[in-house]
């Protein structure tokens, strides 16, 4: 059966219902305290952020990420959830009357950013504000739940980062996926799953039409399953194409699961915008990244994770995809290929995106090289350069409390003292 690619748009009453059955899967309206109908669940995208709050940061050492610049007594003036002065204390003015947060003894840093996360619940989404990731991007949910959270994030900041959503993976087996939206039903009837240059496009194109922020799609199989081949290709540099061209018809960029070095090379050379995992990438499809533009997403802590498996297959992948990785990361570094930090979390256990910046140091970067994978490079990415990942003017009022020195320890990214989301001390 073909997917036929002039097929209808989704219809926004398809889409109002499909979004609204998502927020009742991440438990999004109930967080929010908000009426359960599918008329207010699908109008949300419409409104403005709901909550920001004004806050004084005094007392502490402030670290800038972009230049490296340390400022000891320093303090940060946010306003309505966005930074409007920071600095030393005797160049700052201090509106009266503010709200204030001693950070004594402490070190200020903008809130990280989690460039690869699976948010499924709105529990989840909270867990990872409070472990120091502000701003997120979507790995992709089986049911578009992550846009129910990038929603929850503008209602209510304090219970969300700031959020990209990639909708559902596109990849050959749908799954279940397809009991979530009535657009890709007639999909369930393709023999050889989502592999055709049609049901690649309508995958895409229902995806956009959900809101996705951005496309998810793989190139190998997965490291995390011990049937599966990490190294088998599914998807070939035609098909990524197809795929690449259809996010791009609607704005989109794409991340694309990777291991295989070609397989990396082809998800690479047919455009995607960033290459999740990539252990086995090779210096040539690193060049091209660099030449590209191409961001290099590691997620070290999802595969240091499989090393203290219980399977001894997933325990002897970790244990010999790390230090591999590893010095992949480090390669990508010196040759000038932009990192973004990313913890791939997922089946509701939130790993601290502090850990990824502390892998990134042990594969070879410097401290505030590793920091910066997770501010000033993952806003980058994101594109978000001027809104996260400084505490500069203008920048979101998303901040981390420290309880010592990063570029000494970058170990203390895994435990904030105190997040400020928005302007709202958690």
């Amino acid at each position: 059966m073909c997917v036929e690619p002039s097929a209808p748009p989704p219809n926004r009453l398809t889409r109002r219902g499909v979004l609204a059955a998502s927020a009742a899967l991440a438990g999004t309206a109930t967080a929010l305290g908000a009426a359960s109908s599918t008329k207010a669940a699908a109008a949300a995208a419409t409104r403005p952020a709901a909550h920001a709050g004004d806050l004084v940061i005094e007392g502490g050492t402030l670290l800038d990420p972009a230049t490296g610049d340390v400022t000891e007594d320093a303090v940060v003036v946010i306003r309505e959830g966005v930074v409007r002065a920071s600095g030393a204390r005797d160049a700052v003015d201090v509106p009266e009357g503010a709200p204030r947060l001693d950070a004594q003894g402490q070190w200020v840093l903008p809130g990280l950013v989690d460039a690869h996360i699976h948010l499924n619940t709105a529990a989840e989404a909270q867990d990872a504000v409070r472990k120091g990731a502000t701003s997120a991007r979507s790995g992709s949910t089986n049911f578009y739940q992550d846009i129910a959270v990038r929603e929850l994030a503008r209602q209510a900041p304090e219970h969300a980062p700031r959020l990209q959503a990639a909708g559902i993976f596109v990849t050959p087996d749908l799954g279940d996926t397809i009991l979530a939206d009535p657009d890709l039903t007639a999909l369930a009837r393709l023999k050889n799953g989502v592999r055709s240059a049609e049901a690649l496009r309508r995958v895409v194109e229902v995806n956009l039409a959900r809101g996705a922020d951005v496309v998810k799609t793989r190139v190998n199989e997965r490291a995390g399953l011990p049937e599966q081949d990490p190294l088998a290709q599914v998807y070939s540099y035609e098909q990524l194409s197809e795929v690449v061209t259809a996010a791009r018809r609607g704005g989109k960029g794409v991340l694309c699961h990777s291991y295989s070095e070609r397989g990396c090379h082809d998800a690479v050379t047919a455009g995607i915008r960033s290459l999740e995992h990539g252990v086995f990438v090779a210096e040539r499809t690193l060049r091209e990244m660099l030449r590209r533009g191409t961001y290099f997403t590691p997620t070290l802590t999802a595969i240091a994770g499989l090393a203290t498996s219980s399977d001894p297959v997933l325990a002897e992948r970790g244990r010999t995809y790390l230090p591999i990785l590893k010095k992949a990361v480090l390669a990508a570094h010196e040759m000038g290929v932009p990192l973004a930090a990313g913890t791939d979390s997922s089946g509701g256990s939130v790993h601290p995106i502090g850990g990824e910046v502390e892998l990134m140091h042990s594969a070879g970067l410097s401290a505030l090289d590793a920091i910066r994978t997770a501010t000033t490079g993952a806003a980058r990415l994101l594109g978000l350069t001027g809104t996260v990942g400084r505490l500069t003017r203008g920048h979101a009022g998303d901040v981390i409390l420290l309880a010592g020195d990063p570029l000494k320890d970058p170990g203390l990214l895994k435990s904030p003292t105190r997040v400020v989301r928005s302007g709202l001390a958690l």
